[in-house]
């Protein structure tokens, strides 16, 4: 199999990340270790930023978000004694869209066949080879056969312990990490 990008991972960045380069003209595939049934079992976060609702705009995905997520202006801060508003309208000028991940994975899902969007659900020992060459593929197992992908690029949307992060070299690897330690609330702020 040949395409332009791999995409390892079909949660919400894969599938999303999938659908955009699709919507472009960009050939891609989005590989999956689990089956589809177990992807939406993961329960994860539900509030959207601007950014990401538009993308779903932008994609025309977005009549069950529009119809079913709750538009907050703000969110409260509580820690027993006191009651905090963060306005958050108020503060960027945006608001959130409290939607859950699993609709927004689930939204996706059901659009990839009829916009082309290819996903292998089920791919076993998915290995990345010659990441740093002009000719990168990867591996897996499909139903107990052998697949090979031949690509252009390889993105990872496959998470912490994916076979992606693994794959970088560690003399090309950087980590970063953010330090919330200096956050402070403002008194009456």
């Amino acid at each position: 199999m040949k395409t332009q990008v791999a995409i390892i991972g079909a949660g919400p960045a894969g599938l999303l990340l999938g659908h955009l380069l699709k919507a472009e003209g960009i050939d891609c595939v989005v590989v999956e270790r689990q089956t589809p049934d177990y992807v939406l079992s993961r329960i994860r976060a539900g509030v959207l930023e601007q950014i990401t609702v538009g993308l779903m705009e932008r994609l025309g995905l977005d009549a069950r978000l529009k119809a079913e997520g709750l538009v907050e202006e703000g969110f409260n801060l509580a820690d027993g004694e006191r009651l905090i508003r963060i306005d958050v309208a108020d503060l960027t000028g945006k608001t959130v869209v409290v939607y859950g991940q699993t609709e927004i994975t689930k939204d996706l899902m059901d659009a990839a066949p009829e916009r082309g969007l290819q996903v292998i659900y089920g791919a076993g020992d998915v290995s990345l080879h010659d990441i740093e060459s002009e000719a990168p593929n990867l591996t897996c197992t499909v139903e107990g056969a052998d697949v090979r992908i031949d690509v252009r690029f390889i993105v990872g949307c496959d998470g912490f312990h994916g076979p992606s992060r693994k794959a970088i070299p560690a003399s090309v690897a950087r980590e970063y990490e953010r330090d919330c330690q200096d956050f402070r609330v403002r008194p009456g702020g």
